[in-house]
């Protein structure tokens, strides 16, 4: 009897402590029957204000920078009940249940945010409403990136990562230091989908090779996959063979500064395990870079550029920093395995600059790229900046482009677009100059690309303590579902598709792990 006496009183004591616990954390909604309002636009970081956000992104949690004892915030719709938010340090952490619920029954709408607060003599104040739209179309599911420290010339701590975007979840596709220290150099998705893919690595112990993923199955390719872009059909995959330096400036901001001293494009048939190359591809003169298939599978887009040095081997080569690239494209015909001949689709004698990056829409209307001064790694390069040209307007035998007014004064690069063809993802270090953030635009029907979003924290003071940055960002319908103990696996293992490639500067000798990569942006 006693026994249960004691329980009984145990649990009660427990039940308070939970219930004062709850309460401690999550106080009461305020009752505001009066305040003043003032014509001024709240300060809140990150900065989630007059643009569009997809109706299934996880909460924008953020601070609000502005003086106050306490905040509160009122998140409202046309349709729904009202989202309230109280807060005694500004910090902003959005329920996620009512945040789903409201974004989702008000697609196509405005979504407002209204923010208080309490000034030192216990009174509320009303700042402007924050107004925000929500999109029709969701942005993809997930988005795969690597993570890494902004000091690249040591690659001990690097991992590839998959983020569910409707939510704060992370989870661990491969991770380096379970590996040996392996490089990861990249990820490239068939069709912003999962179960096909491609993820280069470099290792002392393990060489050079990339791992081929179908469904379930992990296969290892016996050769050095840099830049990749799939054929539509998902039966080649078109890549670049890159022999690349890194070295240092003392006379500008960034220090840093990467040269691509011999590249070449060629192509991997799956079926056949197979490499081949084209002529018009593989120039001995030319650096060829950024493959990229348009989406009915005609024409492989890609960026060449004279080499300007006689010595391969001389780093930093005599006029590296005259070195631009255009934009070039050359038809594929797939039963016949046929090539065509090259298309100048961007000249730098038109624009001036270095073009990079192409990735052209799933719907093939767009084309996003990079320009900045010269070279071929704009994320070292804060004149970088995003461009999109329209591939339906040709007039005079050139297409229509224009520099897009989301660019900051920072370093903008790597970028992918969603399966929709309606968002896109890029690298940015505006925040700060030093660390590479990813941010989502939203891109309507007629081109015009929004004000973009940092990529949303659980905590909103994150990036403000996050000493890695986020590159190569590409969008994804769903989660990688092999594990990283089975790509792992593949990696410790000796055995591999074996191929041979056209021998060029670029190509890496048997045995020879080739120079320190720079990371893509």
């Amino acid at each position: 009897m006693k026994r249960h006496y004691y329980l009984f009183w145990l649990c009660a004591i427990v039940m308070s402590l939970a219930t004062l616990s709850y309460f401690f954390l999550h106080p009461s909604i305020p009752i505001i029957d009066e305040y003043i309002s003032v014509n001024k636009m709240p300060v809140i970081r990150p900065d989630y204000t007059d643009t569009v956000i997809p109706p299934n992104i996880a909460p924008l949690n953020f601070v609000v920078k502005e003086q106050g004892m306490q905040y509160y915030l009122k998140i409202h719709s046309a349709k729904g009940n009202n989202i309230d938010v109280f807060s005694k340090t500004g910090r902003i952490e959005i329920p996620i249940g009512q945040w789903r619920k409201l974004l989702n029954i008000n697609r196509g709408s405005k979504i407002y945010f209204d923010i208080y607060t309490k000034d030192k003599i216990s009174r509320w104040v009303r700042l402007k409403t924050i107004t925000n739209s929500i999109a029709n179309e969701d942005i993809d599911s997930y988005l795969v990136y690597r993570k890494i420290l902004p000091v690249h010339s040591n690659w001990s701590q690097m991992g590839i990562y998959q983020r569910n975007l409707e939510n704060f979840d992370e989870s661990t596709i491969l991770d380096n230091r379970f590996h040996g220290g392996i490089c990861l150099n990249c990820h490239t998705f068939y069709n912003n989908r999962p179960d096909k893919m491609l993820i280069g690595i470099r290792s002392k112990k393990y060489g050079s090779s990339a791992l081929l993923v179908e469904d379930r199955t992990v296969n290892k390719i016996g050769t050095k996959f840099t830049y990749v872009s799939w054929h539509p059909t998902g039966r080649l995959a078109a890549y670049s063979s890159n022999k690349v330096h890194q070295f240092f400036h003392s006379a500008r901001n960034e220090v840093r500064d990467v040269i691509d001293m011999d590249s070449i494009l060629l192509y991997y048939l799956v079926d056949s395990k197979t490499v081949k190359t084209s002529p018009n591809i593989s120039k001995k003169q030319r650096l060829e870079t950024y493959p990229t298939w348009s989406p009915d599978g005609r024409y492989l887009y890609f960026c060449s550029a004279p080499m300007l040095w006689s010595d391969r081997n001389n780093v930093p080569p005599e006029r590296y920093d005259e070195v631009k690239y255009d934009l070039l494209r050359i038809s594929y015909d797939l039963k016949s395995d046929k090539w065509g001949e090259l298309e100048t689709v961007l000249s730098t004698k038109d624009t001036g600059l270095s073009i990079l990056e192409p990735r052209i829409s799933p719907d093939g209307r767009w084309l996003l790229f990079c320009m900045c001064s010269y070279g071929s790694f704009p994320i070292h390069h804060q004149d970088s900046d995003l461009y999109l040209m329209d591939l339906s307007a040709q007039h005079t035998g050139q297409f229509e482009y224009r520099r897009l007014q989301i660019n900051s004064n920072q370093s903008e690069s790597w970028h992918s677009w969603s399966s929709n063809s309606r968002w896109i993802v890029f690298s940015s270090r505006r925040r700060n100059g030093l660390f590479t953030r990813s941010y989502l635009s939203y891109v309507d029907k007629a081109g015009k690309v929004y004000k973009p979003i940092l990529l949303p924290q659980k905590d909103p003071l994150f990036y403000d303590s996050c000493l890695k940055t986020y590159s190569v960002p590409e969008l994804v319908t769903k989660p990688v579902q092999v594990t990283g103990e089975k790509l792992a696996r593949v990696i410790r293992s000796s055995r591999k598709i074996p191929t041979r490639l056209p021998i060029t500067m670029a190509t890496p000798k048997a045995g020879v792990i080739p120079e320190p990569w720079e990371e893509r942006e």
